[in-house]
């Protein structure tokens, strides 16, 4: 038996991967092996994503450091930005983000920053359907139904759309 507790609305808690379906783990499976190509001498917090496409096509990404700290590009944007150009107008079903430190193997809990959450919203809106999120949080698995669960009030233009 599954052991999951629905803490809100749209974002469900799991106790193990295993307790994940095939496809988030899969999922999972591929963004801890995006955290290979990460580089980060500075916060040696290795952090990778995995992004799933409608039709199935796999796109990674890694955090990426800079010495100066603001030019930082998180893994989830990396891999965000990578769909974007490389496969336009293709709906991202679901994501994976997780998290190591340098020299352990062992995931730690790692959820999206606030600029990430932005960016992943404004991915929502445009393609008009949700975005599935899995992450490490407390120690257990947390899968958001939406991006809309993370950034509820997320900045979306409003008035400079015209």
């Amino acid at each position: 038996m599954t052991t999951k507790r629905l803490l809100m609305k749209g974002l469900t808690f799991f106790k193990t991967l295993e307790d994940l379906d095939a496809e988030s783990k899969y999922l999972v499976h591929k963004a801890k092996e995006a955290t290979q190509t990460s580089y980060a001498p500075y916060s040696k917090f290795h952090v990778g994503a995995a992004l799933l496409l409608e039709d199935g096509t796999l796109v990674p990404g890694s955090n990426q450091e800079n010495a100066s700290y603001p030019l930082c590009m998180c893994a989830e944007r990396v891999a965000l930005y990578a769909a974007a150009s490389q496969f336009p107008r293709k709906v991202i079903k679901k994501m994976a983000v997780v998290a190591h430190k340098k020299n352990h193997k062992e995931l730690v809990n790692a959820t999206s920053c606030g600029a990430c959450r932005q960016v992943m919203s404004e991915f929502e809106m445009r393609q008009g359907s949700p975005i599935q999120v899995i992450m490490m949080e407390n120690d257990q698995w947390a899968i958001c139904s939406s991006v809309s669960v993370l950034l509820p009030m997320g900045f979306d233009g409003g008035s400079l759309k015209g």
